[in-house]
């Protein structure tokens, strides 16, 4: 059992959180939920010891283990993903070395009687006991599943991990901690960097082999899947629920119905007595009654209704001119990178006005696909834009693409046309960029920002054909649903590349499926797809 026991957080004469306390308990499995800055992260970072609180403590058992993935990794060096990964049992092997030198040390001695010798066996002892007491564990074999599971190949064990992107580094950091079973995982945004199979692979995982897990995450559908219990983190407080993320949400509904009712019982009271006060003040038979009614509403405690976004803001695609009966179309296209074939002989044909996803495995070819269409790599084979396609593209590096002098405003007011203008400030407010934020230059902006600005500035511009490479990694809940319900309203064309199956769902009619260097065409929706898949890939990945 771990104690969070009154935290708060103070910065610059600012209160982030105060007198925050709850307890994890084995097996819980906590989404810690709350608008960006409400402090989830820093809460997080305390638990895993990286942060202090201003004021209160974390408790735990002597022993407790707890394993802390953050939401940005840096990892650099020159071990092997096998190697790496390893890692996990390092304090494994070091208490096994650590008694095979001592039990040489004690064939070598004498001194048996000394008072050196009976600590050397003191020290046996006790290492001993903790060293027998872990399960016997084939330890290749484990490290082998949860790389695997999370969407390593056999073949990349031996590469080095220099050679992998962020995401792939941060996999390897993934596996390290479920493999070390930790009495407490923590996970800041752990799917960003995951497509849909290891996200399914990790929700077992956590489910069926995970003691306590608590995760921040703005994919609606994982810690639905996972979760049994939700944090909210509210202006400055907390609210514990034993519920899913989706069960919560009701909940929620119904605290602030009952706030908003106690709320206005209040204001009714606090009316009454002014009105009291300001007729009778000055009356000098009512001096004690007006006194004593002064005191009552020094006394009264107002009540708080608790923050919520409130806005109706509702995006539309602005019209764009018709496109012609295919937008896309690709025959017999193949690309490769020296001996490495990514796929072979794909052929696309999509309709003006279908909705379809790409899936499958990171390093299947999605991106690499979208480059083909978008004519920005070589291929071989035929690959066309239809007549007139007005392509929007949101590539994973789009954020890079920005002007870094123009302000957040400026760059989006460049696209902007017509009544929307007038909508800016509220736009931008509805994906997390207001008051002074508003003027901040794009060259100051950290990465999740300039990911919103590029989906904001893209919302805004008359397209009839839209790409869409992993387009939520950096958006919250709310931000996604406002995405979503403009792709739903989109008239254009669509292809969309997510690992975000709440996001996904009801978006396509038609799945390109990546695997095994081939591009397989479902005629089904994306529902339909995941649902007979999530099954199988379970099965397969040795769940």
């Amino acid at each position: 059992m771990i104690s969070v026991d009154a935290l708060a957080v103070e910065f610059s004469g600012a209160t982030l959180f105060s007198d925050v306390s709850f307890v994890i308990n084995e097996n819980d499995k906590i989404a810690l939920m709350g608008k960006n800055g409400a402090g989830k992260s820093t809460i997080m970072k305390i638990i895993a010891g990286v942060s202090k609180p201003t004021r209160g403590n974390v408790r735990s058992p002597q022993d407790t283990v707890i394993a802390y993935l953050p939401q940005h990794l840096l990892t650099e060096d020159k071990s092997t993903v096998f190697e790496e990964t390893a890692k996990a049992f390092k304090h494994v092997f070091e208490m096994q070395a650590e008694m095979d030198a001592l039990n040489k040390a004690l064939e070598t001695r004498t001194d048996y009687e000394s008072e050196e010798y009976m600590k050397i066996i003191e020290k046996v002892t006790e290492l001993g006991e903790k060293f027998y007491a872990i399960e016997e564990v084939n330890y290749d074999a484990e490290v082998e599943k949860a790389l695997q599971g999370l969407g390593f190949k056999r073949e990349d064990f031996t590469k080095l991990t220099s050679e992998f992107s962020g995401g792939w580094r941060m996999r390897i950091e993934l596996a390290k901690i479920l493999l070390q079973k930790p009495d407490l995982i923590l996970l800041d945004e752990p799917t960003n960097h995951l497509d849909i199979e290891s996200v399914v692979w990790l929700e077992d995982f956590l489910l069926n082999k995970a003691k306590a897990v608590m995760v921040i995450s703005h994919d609606k559908a994982f810690i639905d899947a996972i979760t049994n219990r939700t944090i909210e983190v509210t202006m400055g407080r907390i609210y514990d629920y034993k519920a899913n993320y989706s069960h919560y949400l009701q909940l929620r509904e119904e605290r602030r119905a009952q706030q908003l009712k106690q709320y206005l019982e209040q204001q009714k009271v606090i009316a009454d007595i002014q009105g009291f006060i300001d007729r009778f003040k000055g009356t000098y038979s009512k001096t004690n009654q007006v006194n004593s009614r002064e005191r009552m509403l020094e006394k009264i405690v107002p009540i708080e209704i608790d923050e919520i976004d409130t806005s109706s803001l509702k995006l539309r695609f602005p019209p764009a001119p018709r496109s012609g009966d295919y937008p896309v179309t690709a025959i017999g296209l193949s690309k490769s990178y020296d001996d490495h074939v990514v796929f072979k002989d794909a052929n696309l044909s999509i309709a003006r006005g279908e909705k379809v996803s790409f899936v499958g495995r990171n390093g299947e070819g999605k991106s690499t696909m979208i480059k083909a269409i978008m004519g920005q790599i070589d291929f071989e084979g035929k690959c066309d834009l239809g007549h007139n396609a007005k392509v929007g593209y949101f590539a994973q590096n789009q954020a890079a693409l920005m002007d870094p002098e123009l302000t957040v405003f400026q760059t989006v007011d460049q696209v902007a046309e017509g009544d929307i203008r007038t909508q800016i400030k509220n736009i931008l407010g509805r994906f997390m960029f207001s008051g002074d934020g508003i003027d901040k230059k794009v060259g100051v902006l950290s990465g999740g920002e300039r990911t919103r600005l590029a989906m904001v500035k893209l919302l805004l511009e008359p397209v009839n054909l839209l790409i869409l490479d992993e387009p939520t990694n950096h958006l919250d809940i709310r931000s996604k649903e406002v995405l979503k319900e403009a792709l739903l309203d989109f008239e254009g064309t669509l292809i969309l590349v997510s690992h975000d199956r709440d996001f996904l769902k009801g978006l396509s009619q038609k799945v390109f499926e990546f695997k095994d260097k081939r591009v397989i065409e479902h005629f089904e929706t994306i529902d339909e797809f995941l649902i007979r898949n999530k099954a199988e890939n379970l099965k397969a990945l040795g769940s």
